[in-house]
């Protein structure tokens, strides 16, 4: 059985309490000299010469940010800083933090706590089933239809107990289809592969108010050297699908496993196969990859029929997608696991798929059904008005961040930090974030220093673009927002990972 997959996605595509506790009704404007400055910052760079890459770094700069920019040869003009105290008062590092830059997935920060505050962190997405006829002698004398509500967590283990339950109400066989509604979501009006290319890759799988796993298969070789093989196994297996394995077993040093291997699909009217080919390393052992092989409904199909088989059900008829008509009856109804839950698969391991979801939640349950980009983006901007702040230059895009189009300031997203600091769900919101050199997508960051733990961050990756923004304790013992956007052709890369980290360390360090 496929396991949870709680992972994704930087694509290239509860805290301690503060040392200096804030009153809850702190206001989080910024103060007069504060826009004053942000003012002059972009006046000046209004009217300063475009520098190149190799030109010096302003000296306002922290000393250990401006040499690491001219050891890996990067612009500060890509670069924004904030560093202020948590308890929203004056900067005490603020440079070019009024530019609006892409922030890749650091925008899911504005997106899990609007939903938070919303929603309210014990919010929770339902499945339900439905039958189209009378249940007679255990059997299912019409239609099961399967309506979700946007769950963004509806992992195999989930839709398992899901099933469980409905097999547990006493049916067992099912006379008539499976039928999929998805009609509390509109229908995505994106492709997969639009934003890279790469339309198989998970973290580009569409939204959908019927979403089980994420729609990912987990691809398992397994080679066999006796029988001069590698054996290839799809699980779960969608319906309409077929692997064929043309992959040769070689000797020889391990060289990167299962990216070795190429993938190649062939449609026909039949459903789908994916040819698989190249060499693969008897020294590699055991490895894998996801992707996404099938549509929503066959996925959803070939998963049903596994799982019901399993538990002993019987099912031969069609699966199709379509509304659940007002005589229907009301069988079984599964519930997500809390939203504070939820929200920490999304910061921890940057899930856009799941971001995705929340957003077109947030539109379905305060503008209008279906939910929509456009709905969600509406609930955004009032929860935004209601506390006091206005953003011009935000675009939220699909929410996630996995968008060329989205922009906020680091000001801005310093502002949103504040917020959540002096806000009800503070515990929650940050206890979300990845911990540095501790868990999630910041795991592996300054491991072994004495920032180890210090800091709670939601970080963001794509092409050309890098961000860090959270909160982080330094030696003092102050806790500060911190918020660093770097746009340059090579922030992606282990150089803007090195500037970052250095900015970290100053502020630990010597601030």
């Amino acid at each position: 059985m496929l396991p949870h997959i709680a992972w994704f996605d930087e694509s290239r595509s509860g805290p301690a309490a503060s040392a200096n506790p804030v009153p809850a009704n702190m206001p989080v404007r910024v103060n007069a000299a504060t826009r004053v400055a942000r003012l002059f910052t972009l006046l000046v760079l209004a009217v300063s010469p475009v520098v190149g890459a190799k030109s010096l770094p302003p000296p306002h700069l922290p000393g250990p940010v401006a040499a690491a920019l001219r050891r890996y040869d990067m612009s500060a003009r890509g670069l924004s800083i904030v560093v202020r105290p948590v308890d929203g008062s004056r900067a005490l590092l603020d440079f070019n933090a009024e530019v609006p830059r892409s922030p890749a997935s650091t925008l899911k920060l504005l997106t899990t706590l609007v939903s938070l505050e919303k929603l309210g962190p014990a919010y929770t997405w339902k499945t339900a089933a439905y039958g189209g006829g009378p249940v007679r002698s255990g059997r299912l004398e019409g239609n099961l239809y399967l309506k979700g509500y946007g769950n963004p967590d509806l992992v195999i283990e989930d839709f398992w107990r899901f099933l469980h339950g409905l097999r547990e109400s006493g049916i067992r066989s099912i006379g008539g289809d499976l039928v999929l509604d998805r009609s509390y979501f509109a229908p995505a009006t994106s492709t997969p592969g639009e934003f890279d290319g790469h339309p198989l890759r998970p973290y580009n799988v569409l939204p959908s108010a019927l979403l089980v796993n994420f729609q990912a298969v987990r691809i398992r070789f397994f080679p066999q050297p006796q029988r001069h093989r590698v054996r290839i196994v799809a699980d779960p297996l969608p319906d309409r699908l077929r692997i064929v394995n043309h992959v040769r077993l070689v000797s020889g040093p391990c060289l990167g496993g299962a990216r070795g291997v190429a993938m190649r699909e062939v449609r026909s009217r039949y459903g789908k196969q994916v040819i698989f080919s190249g060499d693969y390393a008897a020294a590699c052992g055991q490895g894998d990859r996801y992707r996404v092989l099938s549509d929503p409904r066959d996925y959803i199909g070939g998963i049903f029929r596994e799982l019901w088989t399993e538990m002993g059900g019987h099912f031969s008829g069609h699966v199709r997608f379509g509304r659940v008509p007002p005589s229907a009856r009301l069988l079984y109804t599964g519930q997500s696991p809390p939203l504070a839950e939820v929200i920490r698969s999304i910061n921890k391991y940057s899930n856009n798929v799941m971001a995705r979801q929340l957003l077109l939640t947030l539109g379905a349950k305060f503008v209008q059904t279906p939910g929509t980009i456009e709905g969600g983006d509406q609930v955004v901007r009032a929860w935004l008005s209601e506390n006091g702040m206005s953003f011009p230059e935000l675009i939220v895009g699909n929410g996630s961040g996995l968008s060329r189009r989205a922009r906020i300031s680091a000001a801005h997203l310093a502002d949103v930090l504040v917020a959540a600091y002096n806000g009800p769900d503070m515990p929650e919101f940050f206890a979300s974030l990845p911990i540095l050199s501790v868990d999630g997508t910041m795991k592996d960051r300054l491991d072994g220093s004495k920032l180890a733990g210090r800091a709670h961050l939601k970080t963001g990756s794509l092409d050309g673009v890098r961000g860090t923004a959270g909160i982080m304790l330094d030696s003092k013992g102050r806790r500060m927002v911190v918020v660093c956007l770097q746009n340059d052709p090579r922030a992606d890369t282990a150089s803007g990972e090195a500037v970052q980290n250095a900015l970290l360390e100053w502020i630990y360090h010597r601030l």
